[in-house]
């Protein structure tokens, strides 16, 4: 039998779009099997149509709620199989509510969170037509706390000691457009670094043949330098005035970027490649029949 994982359960909970406890209990029926899983969740009838190529549900939403204090807020991302799900009413009442609740708790995972509105999810699921997921949700608090959304579907909360929530929203409109790896150069890992390194070498083999060693090392120098200052935040040319880097605009105000959190729909999530004609012919098919 094999082991049932949290990311196996995950998996068959993405693909059929029914909740945890039930996935679970048929992954153990299963074996840990999880076609068979998928199989035998159909012919009991708890799902009607869950694809084994998987429903994967990589569209969705990001929504924001701020305090009025303007000192904690809350992002979260719920996600559809497809964005015109995302913008339909029903959509964006259970994502409106699942916001509320992580909000009026407090919450900082997206567990309980889960927990909670897996009745309402399921609902959601069987009107629709479409698998759903709470994905993930975080909290940000501080002195200042500013939110960009961009749509529906880039979310950015900054958070700032000192400065104002205009301030806080101008450098969160700009993590949205420069998507920062990290806050600072102190915060690049030496395993980023030590590859970028690498992929620059190799990329320039040609150029640095022949070359003494001290001058590749400052080409080298150079490249990470430029690197940092591409990865950062404090380090980007703020995108409504290039002349003048994020960092320095914060300092300029009073003020200390502390930390950003930037989501986006669907980053991370490895769509599955369609086949439409295949589809559109395998419906056809099962119509006829």
């Amino acid at each position: 039998m094999a082991e049932i994982t949290a990311a196996l359960v995950k998996e068959l909970r993405e693909r059929t779009g029914q909740g945890m406890m039930e996935c679970k209990k048929a992954l153990v029926a299963a074996g840990g099997d999880i076609e068979k899983a998928i199989d035998d969740m159909r012919a009991s009838g708890a799902i009607k149509a869950a694809k084994k190529a998987g429903n994967i549900a990589a569209e969705g939403a990001i929504a924001v709620k701020v305090a009025a204090d303007n000192k904690v807020a809350t992002i979260i991302e719920v996600n559809s199989q497809t964005d015109f799900l995302a913008l339909q009413d029903d959509f964006k009442a259970f994502v409106a509510d699942s916001l509320e609740k992580a909000v009026a708790q407090n919450l900082t995972d997206a567990a309980p969170l889960i927990a909670e509105q897996e009745s309402a999810r399921e609902a959601l699921v069987a009107k629709c037509g479409e698998n759903v997921n709470i994905r993930r949700l975080a909290r940000a608090e501080g002195d200042v706390v500013g939110a960009y959304l961009h749509g529906h579907r880039i979310g950015v909360l900054v958070t700032l000691k000192g400065g104002s929530t205009e301030l806080a929203r101008d450098i969160a409109m700009h993590v949205a457009a420069s998507n920062p790896a990290v806050l600072s150069p102190a915060d690049v890992s030496d395993e980023l670094i030590a590859k970028e390194k690498e992929i620059f070498l190799q990329l320039n083999a040609d150029k640095i043949a022949g070359k003494p060693e001290n001058i590749v090392e400052n080409m080298v120098k150079g490249r990470i330098s430029k690197f940092l200052a591409e990865a950062s935040l404090v380090e980007q040319a703020f995108v409504k005035d290039p002349e003048v880097k994020v960092g320095d605009l914060a300092k300029k105000a009073g003020a200390e970027i502390v930390s950003f959190i930037r989501f986006e729909v669907g980053e991370g999530i490895e769509k599955a490649e369609a086949d439409f004609a295949a589809e559109v012919a395998a419906q056809v098919a099962a119509s006829k029949q």
